[in-house]
């Protein structure tokens, strides 16, 4: 019919009611992914249960109220929610017309946090403090600005059929816009987001069709950048501690290794069911460290067993599994790239947090997604989610 789209359910008779328009093939309820969606939501309800265990004794965080990290992690995964609708309505279509101002925003953000604006917290001067209680991490933000700005360079010839692959000048365009706000990162020291965008840029690369000279050569500059960090002693002391006990969790065991050492611990008293929901000696004890945070994959550990920890695993796996089938199905680059940088940062980032609990990556600060406590990440990976969706949703009805 002239004059309709993918969305639009104007021919459908007034009298099959709005259930009918709803649930047609092309509106926007069925289009939506759902696995990703119950994915997403099951990992957030599972986490505010593991947020609440591992903060309910705390009266230190919790000023006497067992129940206050549980309401404020609700609080984060209802705000993230509604941010994920708000993603979806706008479409990353619309969005991708308003980058240079996200993006202009997000680089003034974390400038702030260099400013007397800046807090530090667990060692990294990170934040900004909004008060009562908040505080925001902006480097959460820049992960989101970071693939769109380098999908719209990337793709933009691509996409108009001027290109087939984004030429040498493009792809350096893209990856000054990227090295702009991590080196500010960097300075904070914030290693763990770097990390993370790092493996961001490479993966947005892959999915763009560039040439592989530039994913080796960046490889190549990423060890010599890493050796050239060491050796020129940019790493806070507390960064370099926790290499060292990587390397050697028994080299300060009451130290730099003690972080590892009772993960491990608390990670492998759970056994095959887990000593059950609010049971756990480790977390009980408080012997884990920020464990509604970074460590929050331990109280899966010790107080679900094995097979919640797989659980989690499983739904983090079935996230990604429907954003690659995402990333395959659009026919834009713009949406492929987007895809394909989440893909990254999701997986790298739930690969670091699980295996640094497990003693096989080393402590890098990163939160487990959907999971640990924490509003500025919550709300990353919800809006991530409304990419993803807006992604599927866009793409064109197959006969």
């Amino acid at each position: 019919m002239a004059g309709t789209n993918n969305f639009s359910v104007s021919r459908y008779a007034p009298d099959r009611g709005v259930w009918s328009k709803l649930t047609a093939r092309d509106s926007m309820v069925r289009r939506l992914d759902w696995p990703l969606l119950f994915s997403a939501i099951a990992l957030s309800f599972i986490g505010s249960l593991l947020v609440w265990s591992a903060t309910r004794n705390r009266t230190e965080l919790t000023q006497g109220d067992p129940y206050a990290f549980l309401f404020r992690h609700i609080l984060n995964t209802g705000i993230g929610f509604a941010l994920m609708v708000g993603t979806i309505w706008l479409g990353h279509r619309t969005l991708r017309g308003a980058v240079p101002v996200l993006y202009g925003i997000s680089v003034v953000l974390v400038l702030l946090v260099l400013t007397p604006l800046g807090a530090t917290i667990n060692g990294a001067h990170a934040w900004i403090v909004i008060g009562g209680g908040f505080s925001l991490q902006p480097s959460e933000f820049v992960k989101i600005t970071i693939i769109l700005g380098m999908a719209v360079l990337l793709a933009a010839k691509v996409d108009a059929g001027d290109q087939i692959h984004p030429d040498h000048r493009t792809v350096a365009k893209s990856l000054v816009l990227a090295v702009v706000p991590m080196a500010i990162v960097m300075l904070m020291p914030d290693l763990g987001s770097v990390m993370v965008m790092v493996v961001i840029v490479l993966g947005v690369l892959l999915a763009s069709g560039a040439s592989n000279r530039w994913i080796f050569g960046l490889i190549g500059a990423g060890i010599v950048g890493a050796v050239l960090v060491t050796a020129l002693g940019l790493l806070d002391q507390y960064q370099i501690n926790r290499f060292a006990a990587f390397a050697n969790p028994e080299l300060d065991p009451a130290g730099a290794g003690y972080n590892t050492n009772q993960a491990r611990i608390a990670v492998g008293s759970g056994g095959l069911y887990g000593a059950g929901l609010f049971n756990g000696h480790q977390t009980t004890g408080q012997f884990v460290p920020e464990q509604q945070t970074d460590f929050i994959f331990t109280v899966a550990g010790e107080e679900l067993g094995f097979i919640g920890g797989s659980a989690i695993i499983a739904l983090l796996g079935v996230v990604l599994w429907r954003a690659c089938r995402i990333a395959r199905e659009t026919t834009e680059l713009y949406g492929t790239i987007v895809a394909a940088g989440i893909i990254a940062w999701f997986a790298f980032q739930s690969f670091e947090n699980i295996g640094m609990t497990l003693g096989i990556m080393p402590v890098a600060g990163l939160p487990l997604p959907f999971v640990s406590y924490g509003g500025s990440s919550m709300f990353a990976v919800w809006v991530a989610i409304g990419l993803l969706q807006s992604i599927r949703v866009q793409r064109p009805l197959t006969a």
